[in-house]
Order: structure tokens, then C-alpha cells, then sequence
């Protein structure tokens, strides 16, 4: 469970990775094909489809916020001590994961399909919060970390390229009207979903327990009282709360929840989009999407460019060309002479550049959040900072996706019907269009300004281990100086007033935030 100076090999990065088949496969089917699945075959309107995503998604946030406090403090479980205070949370989930293929029965009421739904959210979020942290447990070092993270991207680009083009075989194979095809595709990433997150469980290692973690572990537990008990929850959100005070993590979660949230627009409504405004069939809509295969390769480059280039640089990259892709498919709506197969492979295989540069950065540059909170908090907090981020990148999908469907009901859309009234096609054009580029100018703005990268990564850690190791805060570079202040939003004198309380650091700095 626990390993010391164990080296990150790229076996055991793939390892690792496998389990972002599922994060990075699951979603994508469910994000292009289930509410077309429920509106077509099932029968549920577009607000009834939307609101089961909307409801499961905003429960399953609540819980995901519990879950990353939960696994910072699971070591103290008998569990935790055994299994691992995260990794004990993929051993669980793995045969769990069969859930899924329940997602595409047909024929079931509304109750069903959102109690399935729910059930394999919080699954989801029970795997995902405490496995997302395990490359910041497994290695301080940048390149090993980045190794972990492009493993991930690269075996996640591999799931959504699965969840692309498997499906789209399946609807060929049987047909256009057969809801059998969803059941089958269904089942067979239920039983992958399972095994790669056991593969995970198996290579995967946590850090050995701090001197404070042991000193806790030690001390004799008392029955605290109903007073004590509602104390401790307030403290809780404070501390979620205090993760918004660093500056560097209020830029990474809000290009994170844009950018992400304008992909979820486009998937949503992308089938749509080809069966509807370019009267396309929905396998070739499939096909269309598994371009998503050539993220593979890209994955790779991004890994590197990551490290030569910095996140920001790649954001802009990924927002430029996957505006540019929006503006193509517009042109292909307007001007029917311009609607053959060859243009939207182009336009779609270009798209899925970007879309994979833009799902590869963020989670490359997640790692090194708790490194910069430690200078604040002096505390490591991955799972505060996962369930944040798991938190909020759910509830704002929620609320799209039930904007979406909204919207889609409003605008005339017929469920069940092969053809649609000019007022659906257009609003689907519109949510394609306005919907996913707005958000994705408004995360390339938060990205011009974002400066966490491998250089002031490496100036704000060796500060940190100085400082921790009785350095004097005097004789600090301007330079670190200016990396630190910049990265944390605090000053920099003010950082180096040690608290009276190890929970209560970020209340005594708050006074600094910029």
C-alpha cells in the first residue's frame, strides 16, 4: 500500500491511467448519446432526458464534495490502514462499474433510468475524487508526475475514441432504430470500466503518512459532542471555501469549468447537429466523433509540449483551433454545397486536436495545486482540492446539459421524431454554435493570465522545501518572491507567519489574498 522511493515506470503509469478509460469513455457515451438514446428510443422529452443528467449530476456533486475530505482523513479507518486511504476506494469500485450497462436498458419508467444514473455518479465520483489525487502521492517530481498525467490523457483519449467508434459500428451494424445496439455497447465498457480500474488498485501506491498524520493516529479518540459534530462540518466547508483563496487554483478551475462545460455543449448537441442540420445518419455522427482517435498521438506531443511550453501556451492552442473548427461546421450549416463526408471528417478530426489538448492540460496541471495550497495551509489537501474541482465540474454540467434540454423542448424539438420544425433545427445550430465558442473565449481569457508552469513550479518548491527546512524568509529571491506572491495570491511576508492552528492557516493569511 505503502512504498518507498518507488520509481513511476511507465508501466506502472499506464497502470495507473487505465482507470481515465472509464472517466474519459464513460462520459463521452453518455454525453453524445444518452439523451438522443432517451429521446428517441425511449421516449422521454428533451427537459425529462436533461433533467435526470441535471438531477444525478447535482446530487452526486454533494456527495463528491464529502468524498475528497473523506479520503484526506481515511487513514485512520481500519480500511485505510489496510488498503490505502484512496486506493482502497478503486478496490470497491471496480465490480461496481457493471452499473453502467442498467444506463441502456430500454423500455423502463423514469424512476429507473434516474436511479441508475445517480447510482453510477456517485460510483463514479467514489472511484475518481481519491484516484485523481495518487499522482501527487506517488512522486514530488514534475516529470514523473507529467508521466502519470499523459499516461492518463493518453489511455483517456483511447476511451473516448472507444466510446466514439464502437457505438457507431454497433448503430451500423444493427441499425438506425435498434435500441439494442446501445444495451450491447453498454455491456461491453461495463466489463472494461471494471477491469481497469482494478488494474489501477493493483500498481498504484500512496506516500507514507506524515509525523502529523501518525501523532493523530495515536491520540485517543472521544465521543464528541452534537456541538463538536456541527463545528467540524462548518470547519469543513470553510476549508473547501479556503481552497478558492489561491489564486493559481481560482484560474485553473475556472479555464477547467469552461472550457470542459463548452465540450460538454458541443457532444450534447453534436449528434443532434449531423442527424438534424446536415440530415446525416447517426452512425455517421458516431464516426464523426471517433475522431477523437487522433488524440492519441497528440497526447503524446502535449506531454511534451507541456514541459517546453507551459499549460497556457497549450490552452491557447486548443481554444484557437477548435473556435476555428466551430466557425467551419457554421459554414458547412449555411452552404449545403460544402456538406460532403471528406469536409466534416476535416473540420471533425481537426476539432478533436484541440478537444484533446484542451481535456490533456488541466489534469496535468492539477498535481501541482496542493503544492502551492502547502505553502498556505501547511497542509497536504489533494482530496479538498479534487472534490472542489469534482464538485463544481458537476454542477455546472448539470445545469448545461439541463439548459440544453430546456432549451431544445423550447425551441419546438419533437421527441421520437425522424425529422424536427426549422425552429429546433435552428436552435440546434445555436446551442452548437454561440453555446460551446462563448465559453471557450472565456476560458482562453483566463488562460492568457495563468503562469503555473515547469519553471515556477521548480522556484515555488525548492522556496517551500527551504522554508520547511528553517530557511530564513529574508533571504528569498525576488524572483521567488514574485512566483510565490504570484501562485498563491498572498503576500509573501505573510506566508511566513506561522498560524497558531494548522486549520486555521488559511483564516490567518486571509487578510493577504490579492
Amino acid at each position: 500500500m505503502l512504498r518507498k522511493n518507488k520509481n513511476v515506470t511507465i508501466p506502472v503509469s499506464i497502470g495507473y491511467g487505465l482507470t481515465d478509460i472509464m472517466g474519459g469513455g464513460a462520459f463521452t457515451v453518455i454525453g453524445a448519446w444518452l439523451l438522443f438514446f432517451y429521446t428517441t428510443f425511449v421516449g422521454l422529452s428533451p427537459v425529462e432526458a436533461a433533467s435526470i443528467v441535471a438531477i444525478a449530476r447535482i446530487v452526486d456533486a454533494v456527495v463528491s464534495l464529502f468524498m475528497g475530505s473523506y479520503t484526506d482523513h481515511f487513514y485512520k479507518n481500519y480500511f485505510g490502514k489496510k488498503f490505502g486511504r484512496r486506493r482502497f476506494f478503486l478496490l470497491i469500485g471496480a465490480p461496481l462499474m457493471l452499473v453502467y450497462a442498467l444506463l441502456w436498458l430500454d423500455g423502463m419508467t423514469y424512476g429507473f433510468y434516474l436511479a441508475v444514473y445517480l447510482a453510477f455518479e456517485i460510483i463514479a465520483a467514489m472511484v475518481l475524487i481519491p484516484w485523481e489525487t495518487l499522482p501527487s502521492e506517488m512522486t514530488k517530481d514534475f516529470n514523473q508526475r507529467t508521466k502519470l498525467s499523459t499516461c492518463r490523457m493518453f489511455l483517456s483519449a483511447s476511451g473516448t475514441f472507444l466510446a466514439t467508434f464502437i457505438p457507431g459500428l454497433l448503430i451500423g451494424y444493427f441499425g438506425e432504430k435498434s435500441a439494442e445496439a446501445y444495451l450491447i455497447n453498454g455491456v461491453i465498457f461495463a466489463v472494461l470500466f471494471m477491469i481497469c480500474v482494478f488494474i489501477s488498485w493493483k500498481v498504484t501506491w500512496e506516500r507514507e503518512l506524515t509525523p502529523e498524520m501518525l501523532a493523530e493516529l495515536e491520540k485517543t479518540e472521544r465521543q464528541k459532542t452534537l456541538a463538536e459534530k456541527l463545528a467540524a462540518f462548518g470547519r469543513l466547508f470553510k476549508d473547501y471555501g479556503s481552497t478558492l483563496k489561491i489564486r493559481a487554483f481560482r484560474k485553473h478551475l475556472a479555464i477547467y469549468l469552461l472550457s470542459f462545460t463548452g465540450k460538454d455543449v458541443y457532444n450534447t448537441v453534436f449528434v443532434f447537429f449531423c442527424v438534424y442540420c446536415l440530415n446525416v445518419s447517426s452512425s455517421l455522427a458516431g464516426s464523426l466523433l471517433s475522431m477523437s482517435i487522433v488524440g492519441l498521438p497528440v497526447t503524446l506531443i502535449a506531454g511534451i509540449g507541456i514541459i517546453k511550453f507551459g499549460p497556457s501556451k497549450l490552452y491557447v492552442f486548443a481554444y484557437s483551433l477548435m473556435m476555428l473548427c466551430l466557425g467551419g461546421f457554421f459554414a458547412v450549416y449555411q452552404i449545403p454545397a460544402l456538406n460532403t463526408v471528406a469536409t466534416l471528417v476535416i473540420l471533425a478530426g481537426l476539432y478533436q486536436v484541440g478537444r484533446c489538448v484542451l481535456e490533456f492540460t488541466p489534469w496535468n496541471v492539477f498535481p501541482f495545486i496542493p503544492d502551492i495550497d502547502e505553502m498556505v495551509s501547511h497542509q497536504r489537501r489533494e482530496g479538498l482540492f479534487a472534490a472542489v474541482m469534482t464538485f463544481s465540474r458537476k454542477t455546472t454540467v448539470a445545469i448545461a446539459t439541463f439548459i440544453v434540454g430546456l432549451l431544445l423542448q423550447n425551441g419546438g424539438f419533437v421527441k421520437g421524431s425522424q425529422t424536427q420544425p426549422p425552429e429546433a433545427i435552428h436552435t440546434i445550430a445555436m446551442l452548437m454554435f454561440i453555446g460551446t465558442a462563448g465559453l471557450l473565449i472565456l476560458a482562453l481569457w483566463q488562460a492568457l493570465t495563468f503562469h503555473l508552469n515547469k519553471r515556477t513550479h521548480k522556484i515555488f518548491v525548492d522556496e517551500l522545501d527551504r522554508l520547511k527546512a528553517k530557511g530564513s524568509p529574508q533571504h528569498a529571491t525576488p524572483e521567488a518572491r514574485r512566483v510565490v506572491e504570484d501562485l498563491t495570491g498572498y503576500s509573501y511576508d505573510s506566508l511566513c507567519r506561522e498560524p497558531e492552528h494548522a486549520e486555521d492557516s488559511v483564516a490567518v493569511r486571509s487578510s493577504s489574498v490579492s
